[in-house]
């Protein structure tokens, strides 16, 4: 069983970027001295006035705090980036994590971000699909020549390659049926967004499946699978801690339209959306959930968000402290 960190990192506009930063890289060092197998950070653009760190600079920074863990982006927006700087980028990172990088990569579904980044949102299913054969040929080729729809390139040679061989493994998100069918074709494995509720989690993991067999690959694969996780003192302290933080990352959500999240008055349905989808109780009950879902999804890796805008820096050690207990206890 591997168990992850993931985080967006994202912080209050009362809070200090100076501060935020060196919590983070202390909360990092944390996770890895406590059995964390992956450190994955998710990427927004424009989400203000709610801060946020740029992810690939910020996982450069951070690859000496996550020595030895898998790490990378969650979900990198590929459809608004260009293909050759997304793989050199890759690549670099690669390297100065000494070949433990995973490329995890997304549609985006705000539509702010497209209109800034100058790309229309009509296009975005054929820019990802297109820039990530893109880059897995400049990883794997020499002089590659590309001309499609919307990159074009002549005997394009990779200023660095990866030093994964053959490649770093390519993990692709998305909740809509359309995604996972696209993730099964063309990636490694789905990535399971912490806002699906497991129902949706298990008939999209079904069309994956589906999906791997009908296009001859094995459906034996670990998709890593994210949930929001606050492991308390006790289960009142777990949510009490959590429940402020949690609203106001998951009110950003629902402003965005972001899947599931979008339905009716959030705050009134906060405490019947966490169930299936949040983690939040002692160690014994966490723990516990922990299994279940492993069993259910059947998958060794699991991606467990512990922090959130406004949530004090000691209590996500803590949560960090006592979800290392629960490692130890399942490894």
């Amino acid at each position: 069983m591997r168990i992850g960190m993931f985080t967006a990192m994202q912080w209050t506009p009362e809070e200090n970027p100076a501060e935020v930063l060196v919590a983070l890289r202390e909360q990092v060092r944390a996770a890895r001295e406590s059995g964390f197998s992956s450190l994955i950070i998710g990427q927004h653009l424009l989400i203000g006035p709610m801060g946020m760190f740029q992810t690939n600079p910020l996982l450069g920074h951070l690859v000496n705090e996550a020595e030895g863990m898998q790490i990378g982006p969650g979900v990198l927006l590929l459809s608004m980036m260009n293909p050759v700087l997304a793989a050199e980028e890759a690549a670099t990172i690669d390297w100065l994590s000494n070949g433990n990088y995973v490329l995890c990569a997304g549609l985006g579904y705000r539509p702010e971000e497209f209109q800034a980044m100058g790309v229309e949102m009509r296009q975005r299913v054929g820019r990802m699909t297109e820039g990530l054969d893109v880059i897995k040929r400049l990883w794997a080729e020499d002089d590659v020549t590309h001309h499609g729809t919307f990159f074009h390139l002549d005997n394009a040679n990779a200023a660095v390659k990866p030093k994964q061989k053959p490649r770093p493994p390519i993990w692709l998100g998305g909740d809509v049926e359309p995604a996972v069918r696209r993730a099964a074709r063309i990636a490694d494995a789905w990535c399971i967004a912490p806002t699906l509720s497991t129902k949706s989690m298990l008939t999209y993991l079904e069309i994956f499946r589906e999906e791997r067999n009908a296009t001859g690959q094995s459906e034996d694969v670990n998709c890593p699978l994210i949930r929001e996780c606050f492991v308390g003192s006790d289960a009142d302290h777990a949510r009490e801690a959590s429940r402020g933080p949690l609203l106001f990352k998951y009110r950003a959500y629902a402003s965005w339209g972001q899947g599931e999240t979008t339905q009716g008055d959030f705050d009134a349905a906060y405490d019947e959306f966490a169930q299936g989808r949040f983690l939040i109780g002692d160690e014994a009950q966490v723990k516990d959930e922990i299994l279940q879902y492993a069993e259910i999804a059947r998958t060794d890796q699991i991606l467990l968000r512990v922090q959130w805008p406004g949530l004090a820096h000691h209590e996500t050690l803590g949560n960090i402290e006592r979800l290392g207990k629960i490692i130890s206890d399942i490894s």
